[in-house]
């Protein structure tokens, strides 16, 4: 549909107020029951310059990427990544007020947005510039899942050029599989601000902050952009669910407004449109649904890389991992939130990974699950064998006896009645009549007994055997 507010606007709209524009009225979600269509909805700002940095690398999947049309029909090299003061014009906000969070500013007033994003500054150089003596960059983007554990994939995913982290990054303990480098780290206000108390346990100690770390602000909904308001300010948040809260104190003394970018709304609708448009978006809760932190920030490194490695995303095998490598191999498996299509981004990251854009690393070379109960298994082979000899003998010993005790009874029993049968001759009668009936009665329920006794343990053996 086209807005009635907005024609198709262009990408090259020079910044700044726009003649005889105002904001268009506040459009709201709940008016919509499923992902509204517009027909501006693939078009996108668009800068200068590509942003990768590095343009002699010989074996860049940029080289792979313009050399298949369906790939390179999707990409833009130059789409604009990163929102700051000045960026957004009049008609960039009608624009974009067509569109829910993240992708845009929906339900959102103009003053409410835009007196946070007029704190950010314009980046001043590259997000990645190029190593010394390097004609290609090569990156890690490392997310959390279970196929970590027990990689030993630390060693290499610190030799690349630049390591990429995002949400709950938990180093301190598993730099062995995971490494201990970061130099992006990608997250929400509250991917950031919940980690700190749902990983505790699993000794968190706070986002990262190497030296001359660069943080990326993937900004969510206006809890974010409360947060860059307190952040640049340095004053505690006034509004909404962080109120009170000190955000620089996320950062570890980490926190530059030179190396603090925010992502623009349009790179984020792209990654959505163009790559994860999910089904769920034509469901009475599409307003909700969006891709995971994690792949954005794929697609973040591959407008920047030349060379991309993912390791800790889902994979076919994930219901054989822990749902998290920190969990140590726990029986986890993944939780597939409704807001996020985690079958899509599977299905994605194989296709690239296929198309040589990505390496995905998918469990190759790990110890397998059996190695990884060594450790219990070691600790108590004892005591599985002492049950396994044991029980059957135990189960064996139980069936003759009762076997042996039922046989008994049976010939007992007869015996005792002819007895007292001849002794007794004028009672014999009375008591013969009576006493073989019993006798026969205790005779046929008591070898059913020991039948069915039988049976019970001999199973019972055989289970723990097991």
């Amino acid at each position: 549909m086209s807005s009635k507010f907005l024609g198709s606007p262009s990408p090259t709209d020079p910044p700044g107020l726009t003649p005889g524009l105002t904001p268009i009225p506040v459009l709201h979600r709940k008016d919509f029951k499923k992902l509204p269509e517009w027909d501006f909805d693939d078009v996108y700002k668009t800068d200068s310059e590509i942003h990768k940095t590095t343009q002699e690398c010989g074996n860049s999947l940029w080289g792979r990427i313009r050399s298949d049309s369906e790939l390179r029909s999707k990409f833009v090299p130059n789409i604009r990544l990163f929102v700051f003061n000045g960026s957004i014009s009049h008609r960039d906000w009608n624009t974009l007020s067509h569109f829910n969070n993240p992708f845009g500013f929906m339900d959102y007033r103009r003053q409410d947005v835009m007196s946070a994003l007029s704190l950010v500054q314009k980046p001043s150089s590259s997000l990645l510039p190029p190593k010394p003596g390097r004609d290609c960059i090569s990156c890690a983007v490392v997310g959390s899942g279970g196929v970590l554990w027990r990689s030993k994939k630390g060693l290499e995913i610190d030799r690349h050029d630049y390591v990429f982290r995002v949400n709950g990054a938990v180093i301190s303990g598993f730099e062995e599989d995971v490494g201990a480098r970061t130099d992006v780290y990608v997250h929400t206000a509250h991917s950031i601000t919940t980690s700190e108390y749902r990983l505790k346990k699993y000794n968190y100690t706070g986002a990262p902050h190497d030296q001359g770390i660069k943080y990326v602000l993937i900004p969510e909904g206006m809890r974010d952009f409360e947060w860059l308001t307190g952040l640049y300010r340095h004053q505690r948040v006034e509004t909404g669910p962080y109120k009170g809260r000190r955000p620089w104190i996320q950062y570890s003394d980490q926190f530059n407004e030179t190396r603090f970018y925010v992502l623009h709304m349009d790179f984020l609708r792209l990654v959505r449109n163009r790559f994860l448009r999910s089904p769920s978006l034509q469901s009475n809760h599409w307003a909700i649904v969006r891709p995971t932190n994690g792949a954005f920030t794929v697609f973040l490194a591959l407008q920047l890389c030349d060379k991309v490695d993912a390791y800790g995303f889902i994979t076919k095998d994930h219901k054989k991992f822990s749902n998290y490598y920190f969990e140590r191999g726990a029986k986890t498996h993944v939780v597939f939130y409704a807001n996020h299509n985690y079958n899509q981004e599977m299905a994605l990251w194989k296709t690239l990974h296929d198309k040589g854009i990505i390496h995905l690393y998918q469990g190759e070379g790990r110890e397998p699950e059996t190695t990884q109960a060594k450790p219990e298994t070691i600790k108590r082979p004892n005591q599985a064998k002492a049950k396994t000899t044991k029980r059957p003998d135990q189960a064996k010993t139980k069936t003759t006896k009762r076997l042996d005790q039922a046989k008994t009874k049976t010939t007992k029993r007869p015996d005792q009645a002819k007895t007292k049968t001849t002794k007794r001759p004028d009672q014999a009668k009375t008591k013969t009549t009576k006493r073989p009936d019993q006798a026969k009665t205790k005779t046929t329920k008591r070898p059913d007994q020991a039948k069915t006794k039988t049976t019970k343990r001999s199973d019972t053996g055989q289970k723990r055997d097991h």
